[in-house]
């Protein structure tokens, strides 16, 4: 490969530099963005003929990017989630782009915000993924009291799939520390209650988190809080998700991906969640307090989406659509930059 081009010094640095040390993404955050480069330097080179060391952004014009995603939609088969994240990827670095190299980026910057997240069929549950639960539990401030609090609040939604509802309801005297593990009553929908068990983790958080407030011997208090009332409303749980979402949409740009995400999301899934770990969908209706089984269907039906997302991502890789006008040359492959591999 000849001398690169601007675009590609700028991706590189984008690639290895800004996105794991200054925005600080994951491995698998900073891979999806390497898939979306990927697949747009193999369009360059199959549809238009140009490598990506002559890749320059003047290529990159509102008509070529819309052609890419249409193709990475027909040709390669991406479900409308996918193109929404490869184009996330792609607006990302023309922002960046654009902040270094402002006259030769900028026709590029310009034409990516022309296309349009797409939108799918039907408004899709919000359902967080256990990564996306991995880094939501880790961003309350445990240094502060609204943040030891919103940490535990967070943590036992997840343990429990209890509604926003049944955590402002729960008072001290719902809760047992047993030697066996932590058990919680919840009341429900309509006055109904259900006896459950958490983790032993969250349970140990909980049993914490009521003794530094001192309510331990005090049966009636409600566990949660806010700053102007003794039991929480379900307006105060909403505010506490909006305020972490949207931060964790922030640092973490290709996750997070539907408009927003209710209380109610962490409830669909923990039932996903469990249903993708074995648990019998039995046993998830009566953790979950379900007057019936069609109630837990629909956590299959969101596992289905998760798998065929896995899957797809496995054909993307793998088993990708080779262009008849790549057969006479060399392994496409060995025209992607080393620093776009995926190892």
């Amino acid at each position: 490969m000849s001398k690169p081009s601007n675009f590609l010094k700028l991706l590189d640095d984008f690639i290895n530099n800004y996105l794991p040390f200054s925005v600080g993404l994951s491995l698998n955050t900073v891979t999806s963005y390497k898939y979306a480069f990927r697949l747009l330097i193999e369009f360059m080179f199959a549809k238009k003929g140009i490598p990506a060391d002559k890749i320059i952004f003047a290529h990159l014009d509102y008509n070529t990017l819309l052609e890419f995603f249409n193709w990475i939609e027909k040709d390669r088969g991406c479900s409308i989630a996918t193109k929404n994240q490869r184009l996330s990827a792609i607006l990302s670095f023309s922002a960046y782009a654009q902040n270094r190299d402002l006259l030769a980026a900028s026709i590029f910057r310009t034409s990516v915000l022309k296309i349009p997240m797409k939108k799918g069929h039907g408004k899709p549950r919000a359902v967080f993924t256990t990564q996306e639960i991995s880094i939501l539990l880790r961003l309350p401030n445990e240094h502060s009291e609204i943040g030891i609090r919103n940490k535990v609040l967070l943590s036992l939604m997840y343990a429990s799939g209890a509604r926003a509802q049944e955590i402002c309801n729960l008072t001290v005297v719902d809760i047992e520390f047993l030697s066996k593990g932590t058990r919680l009553k919840l009341n429900g929908k309509g006055g109904k209650a259900r006896r459950i068990g958490i983790p032993d983790n969250c349970g140990k958080i909980l049993q914490k988190y009521i003794t530094h407030r001192r309510i331990a011997n005090k049966p009636d208090r409600h566990v949660f809080s806010s700053q102007t009332h003794e039991k929480m409303t379900i307006s105060c749980i909403e505010g506490i998700f909006n305020k972490y979402v949207t931060q964790a949409k922030n640092e973490n740009p290709v996750l997070f991906k539907e408009s927003s995400y209710p209380p109610h999301s962490m409830r669909h899934a923990t039932g996903s969640h469990m249903l993708e770990a074995g648990v019998p969908i039995v046993v998830i209706k009566n953790f979950l307090g379900h007057k019936s089984i069609q109630s837990t269907q629909i956590y299959a039906e969101l596992t289905q989406n998760t798998i065929e997302k896995h899957l797809k991502e496995w054909n993307d890789k793998w088993f990708s659509h080779n262009s008849g006008e790549l057969k006479a040359t060399e392994p496409y492959d060995k025209k992607i930059p080393d620093f776009l591999s995926i190892k």
